[in-house]
């Protein structure tokens, strides 16, 4: 058994990662998956996230929302709606989507869509938490 496998991070714009990896970190729909080389086949929805994974011993981050990842022994494909580095994160944007979202929440409007909100909170602060964490 290898001690990599090959991932492959896309969006519809492009490809952001191809790499062979040594470990990788998913944000899964129901929670957080850890994939080494030899991992056992499966499909999963990602969930708004952080992407961890390690190559050439060096740590990567990358923020994700939604969309799936694909994983066989020797490869792992997420395909994600969107995928953002730490030097591509907008700071001062996130920073207002986090204040709209929150604002939104507590403004006490019967009309405001609660999971939409939720959601738009969470995928700001995690588009705030990686763009603090430099690569290791």
């Amino acid at each position: 058994m290898t001690d990599t496998f090959q991932l492959e991070i896309v969006t519809p714009e492009k490809k952001v990662v191809e790499i062979l990896a040594e470990e990788i970190q998913i944000p899964g729909r129901n929670g957080y998956l850890g994939i080494l080389p030899g991992h056992a086949p499966l499909i999963t929805e990602l969930s708004v996230g952080e992407v961890t994974y390690r190559a050439d011993e060096t740590n990567f981050v990358l923020a994700v929302a939604w969309g799936f990842a694909e994983v066989l022994p020797s490869k792992v494909t997420i395909l994600a709606e969107t995928a953002e580095t730490p030097s591509e994160i907008d700071v001062a944007r996130a920073r207002r989507a986090k204040e709209r979202a929150e604002h939104r929440l507590s403004g006490g409007d019967t009309e405001v869509d609660v999971d939409r909100a939720l959601d738009a909170l969470h995928r700001a602060e995690t588009r705030l938490d990686v763009a603090q964490k430099p690569q290791q």
